[in-house]
C-alpha cells in the first residue's frame, strides 16, 4: 500500500515573491507584457502567458512553501465582454447527411448542420450554422472539424438554459454553453493558473504517487494529501469511472508505485517517471510484456489489477475490439484474457465467469476458484482466466504448483525500464512539449476518434481544466493546473496547455487528466476550482509533495 502519513511540523510560508526568482519586494506583480514565447526559457522567465492579445493585464503571486519549493498564482486577462452564452444544438444524421442513422452529434458535415439551422429558423428560432477549424499539431493535420449549430446569444447562463427548455420542448436536442471556452486567441481573458515549482537542489521532501488504501476505489486528491501530511499535491493520471468500465479508481494507463507495476500501460502512450523521489523526473513512451510460467510452459499476460475484458483507453494487445491502439475515453474489450491482480487491488478480486488460480506468498498455487473473484491470502495474488484462456489457465496452475508472473516495462527504442523502489510512474497523454519544442500528439495517444470529431471538438480543441506537468532546463519539476468551465476562468485548449507549458520554460511537458479532476492542494486546502458540480472529484491517483521525514 502506498499511502503514507507523516508526521512533522505545520506547512509554514516563506518569503512571498513578485515573481519567481525576483527580489522580495513585493507580494503580487500586475503588469503588461508583450506574449511573444519561442526557444526555451526557464521557470523564471517574466513573459506573460501566451494567451489571449498581448498587452492584457496579468499578475503572479508567488509563495515559497518550502525552500525549493513554490507556488505561483497566475491570473491573466479580465471577463471579456464579447462572450455570450448560447445554446449548442445537437445535430442528427439528417436527410443531407453521408449517415442519417448516425446519433446526434455537436458537430456534422455543412448539409446537415444547414438543414438543421434551417428547421430551427423554421420553427421560431435564432439558429446560425457555424463552421470549427482546429489547430494543426505535431500529429495530426487539424483544420475544419465539421460545423455546429448553435442558437441565440445570451448575457446570462440562466437565460440560454430558459432558451434551451424552449428548444427541447419543440422536439430537439442541445446544451448551453459559454462562448469564452470555443478558443479563440483574440479572448481576452480571464484564466486562472496554479504553478508549484519543485527544485530538487534544495527541497528536501519527495514527489510521490499515491492510489490511496487500494487500487479499486477512488479518493480525493485533498484526502490523499492529508492521510500522508503532503505539503502540496494534484491529480495525476487517467482512471475508470464508469462501473460499466472497470473499476472505479483503477489506473487507466501505466502506474509504477515504489518501483512496483500496479498498471499496466496504455501500449506507447507517455508515462511521467519520477525518480529518487523527485530528484530525477522525465517522460518517457512505454510499452510492456507480461507472462505467467510453469514448467516450461508461458502463457502471455493481458493485464495487472483491471477487470478481465475491459481495457480502458484500450491500448491492449491483439484480439480487443474495437482496436488494439490507444483510444481515449473508449473501453476496449476482449473475453479472452489473463490477468494478474496482487494485494494492492482491494479487499476482493472482480467477480465472473472464468477460473481464477490463488497463490500464497511464494507463488504457489492455493486453489483454483471455477467463479472468479473473492479475497486474496496474505502477501497472495492471483490470476484470473476467461475465455479461451479458463483451460489454459487450467492446465497449468496445479495445486502445490508454482507460477511466476512477470513484467517487463520498455520505452519507445524497447530498451527495457527497470523501476527501483524509488520510482513513480503515472499514466499521461498528450505529449505537449519536447526538448523545448512544441510537441502535441493528440492522435498517437488516441484522442483523434476518425469517426467522431464532436469528441475532438470537446476534449481536445475546446477550452477545459488541465492538468500538467514537466521538467525545466534547470531539473525542476512543475506541476500546473488550469481552472475552467466558469465566466472565472476559461481553461485551456490542449494546444494552448502546451503553449502555457513552454512559456513556464518547460523543456519536456505532458497533460495529466483535467475537467473535473484538476486539484490542486497546499497546506490541506484545495486551492483551486474544481469544476464539477458536486465539488472536488475523487480521483485515480495522485502526485504528492511530502516533506522530509523527521
Amino acid at each position: 500500500m502506498k499511502k503514507r502519513r507523516l508526521g512533522g511540523a505545520a506547512v509554514g510560508l516563506g518569503v512571498v515573491l513578485a515573481v519567481t526568482g525576483l527580489p522580495a519586494q513585493a507580494s503580487t506583480e500586475s503588469r503588461t507584457a508583450d506574449n511573444r514565447a519561442s526557444g526555451t526559457r526557464t521557470a523564471d522567465a517574466r513573459a506573460a502567458l501566451p494567451l489571449g492579445p498581448a498587452g492584457l493585464a496579468e499578475t503572479r503571486t508567488t509563495q515559497t512553501l518550502r525552500p525549493g519549493l513554490t507556488l505561483t498564482r497566475i491570473v491573466r486577462g479580465a471577463v471579456d465582454p464579447a462572450h455570450r452564452w448560447t445554446v449548442e444544438a445537437s445535430i442528427p444524421g439528417g436527410d443531407t447527411s453521408p449517415d442519417p442513422d448516425a446519433p446526434p452529434t455537436a458537430l456534422k458535415d455543412k448539409a446537415s448542420a444547414d438543414e438543421l439551422a434551417a428547421e430551427l429558423r423554421g420553427d421560431g428560432f435564432d439558429a446560425r450554422a457555424e463552421r470549427v477549424t482546429t489547430p494543426r499539431t505535431t500529429d495530426y493535420s487539424g483544420g475544419t472539424l465539421g460545423w455546429r449549430v448553435r442558437i441565440g446569444s445570451f448575457p446570462s447562463q440562466s437565460a440560454a438554459a430558459t432558451e434551451r427548455i424552449r428548444v427541447i420542448n419543440a422536439g430537439y436536442g442541445g446544451s448551453v454553453t459559454y462562448t469564452g471556452w470555443d478558443g479563440a486567441t483574440t479572448d481576452r481573458g480571464p484564466w486562472r493558473l496554479d504553478v508549484l515549482t519543485i527544485d530538487p537542489r534544495t527541497f528536501r521532501g519527495t514527489l510521490d504517487a499515491t492510489y490511496g488504501p487500494d487500487i479499486e476505489n477512488r479518493e480525493t486528491v485533498s484526502t490523499l494529501a492529508t492521510d500522508a501530511g503532503a505539503v502540496a499535491a494534484v491529480n495525476a493520471g487517467f482512471f475508470v469511472l464508469d462501473p460499466r468500465s472497470g473499476a472505479p479508481g483503477d489506473p487507466a494507463g501505466v502506474g509504477v508505485y515504489a518501483g512496483r507495476l500496479l498498471s499496466e500501460p496504455v501500449s506507447g502512450r507517455p508515462g511521467l517517471v519520477v525518480r529518487d523521489g523527485g530528484r530525477s523526473t522525465q517522460i518517457t513512451r512505454l510499452t510492456w510484456e507480461g507472462r505467467v510460467t510453469a514448467r516450461g510452459t508461458t502463457l502471455p499476460l493481458n493485464g495487472v489489477n483491471r477487470v478481465p475484458g475491459l481495457i480502458r483507453n484500450c491500448g491492449g494487445g491483439e484480439g480487443d475490439s474495437p482496436t488494439s491502439l490507444p483510444l481515449h475515453d473508449v473501453t476496449c474489450t476482449n473475453p479472452d484474457q489473463l490477468v494478474a491482480f496482487t494485494q494492492e487491488y482491494g479487499a476482493s478480486t472482480p467477480q465472473g465467469e472464468g477460473v481464477e488460480a490463488v497463490l500464497d506468498s511464494r507463488g504457489r498455487v492455493l486453489e483454483l476458484r471455477s467463479v472468479r473473484g473473492g479475497p486474496l491470502p496474505p502477501g497472495g495474488s492471483s490470476i484470473q482466466a476467461t475465455g479461451r484462456q479458463v483451460a489454459e489457465l487450467t492446465a497449468l496452475a496445479r495445486p502445490g504448483e508454482r507460477l511466476r508472473v512477470e513484467t517487463t516495462l520498455r520505452d519507445d527504442q524497447g530498451r527495457r525500464v527497470t523501476p527501483s523502489p524509488g520510482t513513480e510512474i503515472v499514466n499521461a497523454g498528450p505529449e505537449l512539449v519536447r526538448d523545448g519544442r512544441l510537441h502535441v500528439t493528440p492522435a498517437t495517444d488516441g484522442m483523434v476518434h476518425p469517426d467522431d470529431p464532436s469528441w475532438y471538438y470537446g476534449w481536445v480543441h475546446k477550452r477545459n481544466p488541465r492538468t500538467l506537468a514537466g521538467t525545466d532546463a534547470a531539473g525542476r519539476t512543475v506541476l500546473v493546473t488550469a481552472d475552467g468551465r466558469s465566466t472565472a476562468s476559461l481553461g485551456l485548449s490542449i494546444t494552448e496547455s502546451a503553449k502555457v507549458a513552454r512559456s513556464l520554460g518547460l523543456r519536456d511537458a505532458v497533460n495529466l487528466d483535467g475537467g473535473g479532476s484538476t486539484t490542486m492542494v497546499t497546506n490541506g486546502q484545495v486551492i483551486n476550482r474544481p469544476s464539477d458540480a458536486a465539488g472536488e472529484r475523487p480521483v485515480g491517483d495522485a502526485l504528492l509533495i511530502l516533506p522530509r521525514r523527521r
